[in-house]
């Protein structure tokens, strides 16, 4: 067989693996998304415990050192492990790209949170598209990269997916309304959201 042989074929490539988190809220592994809106920590929060349910390894959460606002770990308790997070603080805004990079190439964790005071580039994002994949290639697990930007649509360049979660609350029912933006392979939606016994429930809303 000829080198253009091995190299071209028409058969279409494998999927790559997803993590389920509940319902059609899935996201593709070694690679990169974005959350935005009101209430999108606490979306990471709901990914950081379907991966903490899958197995071993910490969450490293990157976030800048001159953010006040801090993640409360009795109100992570009831969404994930808290005892599992690894905090990094950076103090320069290029570090925070910078480390979530390092790490995803590492392969040492299966979750990484880049909490950003801004939105990323092109080839930032494709860098880290690049260390996740070589972080599963150094010690065979499927590292996810998560990108929290402000504002309300999110806008970061070249992610997987772009989801956005905001608070919906009815008197005494936590609620939530779950859009999703973007994803190659998916069409805009939204969702209802409660808090059940086994974690968040999507419920469609009609387009």
């Amino acid at each position: 067989m000829s080198r253009h042989h091995t190299l071209l074929t028409r058969a279409p490539q494998a999927a790559r693996p997803a993590l389920s988190v509940t319902g059609e809220l899935s996201l593709t592994q070694m690679r990169v998304h974005e959350f935005c809106g009101l209430a999108r920590r606490t979306l990471a929060a709901w990914v950081a415990g379907a991966v903490q349910a899958a197995g071993p390894g910490p969450v490293i959460w990157v976030a800048p050192a001159w953010e006040k606002d801090a993640l409360f770990a009795p109100g992570l308790a009831r969404l994930c492990a808290p005892e599992r997070f690894v905090f990094v603080h950076p103090t320069r805004p290029e570090d925070i790209l910078w480390t979530l990079e390092e790490v995803l190439r590492s392969g040492a964790a299966p979750l990484v949170v880049g909490d950003l005071p801004g939105l990323p580039g092109l080839t930032q994002v494709r860098r880290l598209h690049l260390a996740a994949e070589t972080g599963a290639e150094v010690l065979g697990g499927r590292p996810l990269g998560l990108l929290l930007t402000p504002g309300r649509e999110g806008g970061a360049p070249g992610v997987e997916s772009r989801w956005r979660l905001d608070p919906a609350h009815a008197p005494e029912v936590p609620g939530w309304r779950l859009t999703r933006l973007r994803a190659r392979t998916a069409p805009r939606r939204d969702w209802q959201v409660r808090l059940g016994q086994a974690g968040p429930e999507l419920a469609p809303l009609p387009a």
